[in-house]
């Protein structure tokens, strides 16, 4: 990365932002009522960034989740994150979750067997809550056991999380979506 800000962009969801700094991407917003919101959110996560016009790497990556929101399975496991926030554990969960690939889901329990210890899901969920990536890390894809849909954070919290996942195609056991 060559700069720091942030940028609010448009896409099938309505007006979602990317904050980035020199060693990645710090951030991902979904969207909020209105871009003012947005911005005010924004600024109080990062005070020290600036709305900018995205540097390419950037931009790459607004394109990629506009086609991802538009229906389309695209790959953001590429994406550069900067983790320096992030607690060891939540990036161990997150490098999990961010090999699952559109319209296709994993659990909480899943992910915390895959760390080694199934009593880890609880814990799981919460690091999905305090997921600062969003749709980049796919916690929307990680559901609670038996395919329910489990908690979500963002605006509109569990419906969106519904939305998302019709939006990839996912299905539950598997069976192709109409849509």
């Amino acid at each position: 990365m060559t700069s720091s800000g942030f940028t609010l962009f448009d896409t099938a969801i309505g007006r979602c932002a990317i904050a980035w700094r020199e060693s990645g991407i710090v951030g991902v917003q979904f969207p909020e009522s209105s871009g003012e919101k947005s911005r005010a959110r924004l600024a109080r996560r990062f005070p020290d960034l600036a709305e900018t016009a995205p540097p390419a790497e950037i931009d790459a990556v607004i394109g990629q989740v506009r086609a991802l929101l538009a229906g389309e399975h695209v790959d953001l496991s590429g994406a550069d994150l900067d983790m320096s926030t992030v607690q060891p554990f939540e990036a161990r969960v997150y490098a999990i979750a961010r090999t699952i690939p559109p319209g296709q889901a994993m659990t909480y329990g899943e992910i915390a067997e895959r760390l080694g210890d199934k009593l880890l899901a609880r814990d799981v969920g919460q690091a999905m809550g305090r997921n600062p990536f969003p749709i980049i890390m796919p916690c929307h894809r990680v559901l609670a056991a038996g395919g329910k849909l489990g908690g979500f954070s963002a605006p509109g919290g569990t419906s969106t999380k519904q939305k998302l996942l019709a939006i990839e195609g996912y299905a539950p056991g598997g069976q192709p979506s109409l849509f």
